[in-house]
């Protein structure tokens, strides 16, 4: 059986009254202290919140400082485009394109190289109050694959295309590059993507793959070939990033960014860049009462064959958030009749959910949102990272599963 670890948080928040001598951010961490305002300056609300990943999958310790580093600067990068005003759509990106950038994650640089030696790229977005939805998918030469994504995002919102044409919403390969140069967006030289940390590991998978279809021919070639790639794409591997983000109005938006599976064929999407699996945001409506953002990470085509981003979205509708993902992972991901025929099923998730909710008798006119975090994987490691608008500066961890085979859950306070 497969371990399973999962992490809840949960940070309430007011919104006071004006008259109040003590603003408070709509999004402050229960458990912080209130900053007192000047006499003579004004309250001016400011809030948000956002959760990272630089992937589930494995972190060695002797690279943990870089990935919490890298956590730690999307936090701040979503957080101060939230302070200045931003959607949450437009913070989410912000967080991505750090984590593309770091040449320690498999995103934009520093990406897995493909059996050909070079480097493909799969991102998307959603925004959880239009609903709209952009994404990339094996893209090459362009250093920040989410940025074409949201623009995909932005550009669709505007609506139909000169003699009625609808406008795209996912782009690939050749397509996608030309489409994000003719928006503006400037083009970066595969090999300038590339780190001496991804040129040797291709390298070294080279070798093995080599090595392997020397050995043997035939059934047992086939056989070993399939043990090779199993060995270099387990959860080593599978370091994809993702946010999720809500800001001062309550809107949420999610962002996921991936260069792969190393070695994994040229023309190859994972889920980073599919529907309803690599991230997912929508807001409450209806009979919905909660807004909901996810972001996944893992084994792309586990992720694609389940649609976990869109599965665990709707299971945190139900009153325990916690149990209702620890449910859905088990259920619509380990236990899936999709998966049977796997070994290991690898994946894991970011969660965010918020509602607005009132605290106090309607007269006092005191109403907030109350946020809940949470993540939860199926691999060895996952490395996450929050911060509200109210926070100095963001907290990091390493959730890492304890040897042995038997479930588990790590419950937060």
């Amino acid at each position: 059986m497969l371990g399973l670890s999962s992490y809840a948080g949960v940070m309430e928040s007011l919104m006071n009254r004006a008259e109040e001598q003590q603003p408070s951010s709509p999004l402050t961490n229960s458990r912080s202290k209130k900053q007192e305002s000047s006499k003579n300056q004004k309250p001016r609300l400011v809030g948000g919140f956002v959760l990272v990943h630089a992937g589930a999958g494995y972190h060695s310790e002797s690279k943990a400082k870089e990935y919490k580093h890298v956590c730690k600067r999307a936090c701040q990068r979503a957080v101060d485009r939230l302070k200045a005003g931003a959607l949450a759509v437009e913070a989410v990106a912000a967080a991505l394109v750090e984590l593309e950038d770091s040449p320690f994650t498999n995103a934009g640089m520093g990406s897995n190289l493909n059996l050909s030696g070079e480097i493909e790229c799969d991102a998307s977005i959603m925004d959880g109050k239009s609903l709209h939805y952009g994404a990339v998918g094996a893209i090459s030469g362009i250093k920040n694959p989410v940025l074409v994504a949201n623009r995909l995002l932005s550009e669709a919102q505007k609506g139909k295309l000169s003699a009625g044409r609808i406008p795209p919403c996912f782009l690939v390969g050749r397509g996608a590059h030309d489409w994000a140069v003719s928006h503006g967006i400037p083009p970066c030289p595969s090999e300038k993507m590339a780190t001496k940390f991804s040129l040797s590991a291709y390298k070294r998978n080279k070798r093995k793959m080599e090595l392997a279809e020397k050995m043997d021919t035939g059934h047992n070639q086939t056989k070993r070939r399939r043990q090779s790639n199993e060995n270099e794409n387990g959860s080593g591997g599978l370091d994809t990033v993702g946010a999720v983000v809500v800001d001062l109005e309550g809107n949420v938006a999610a962002a996921v960014s991936s260069g792969g599976l190393a070695m994994k064929h040229p023309g190859r999407v994972g889920q980073a860049a599919h529907y309803g699996c690599g991230c997912w945001a929508e807001n409450a409506y209806n009979m919905n009462p909660y807004s909901t953002a996810v972001s996944t990470s893992g084994c792309g085509e586990h992720l694609i064959r389940t649609m976990l981003a869109r599965e665990c979205s709707a299971a945190m509708q139900s009153e325990d958030a916690h149990q209702a993902l620890l449910e859905a992972m088990q259920n619509k991901f380990i236990s899936s009749p999709f998966l049977s025929s796997e070994d290991r099923v690898l994946g894991g998730v970011i969660v965010l959910r918020c509602c607005r909710c009132v605290e106090a008798p309607p007269s006092q006119n005191i109403q907030g949102i109350l946020v809940e975090f949470l993540w939860s994987h199926t691999t060895e490691s996952m490395c996450v990272g929050y911060m509200s608008a109210q926070d100095s500066k963001a907290k990091t961890h390493i959730s890492r599963l304890p040897p042995g085979t038997v479930p588990w859950t790590m419950f937060g306070h």
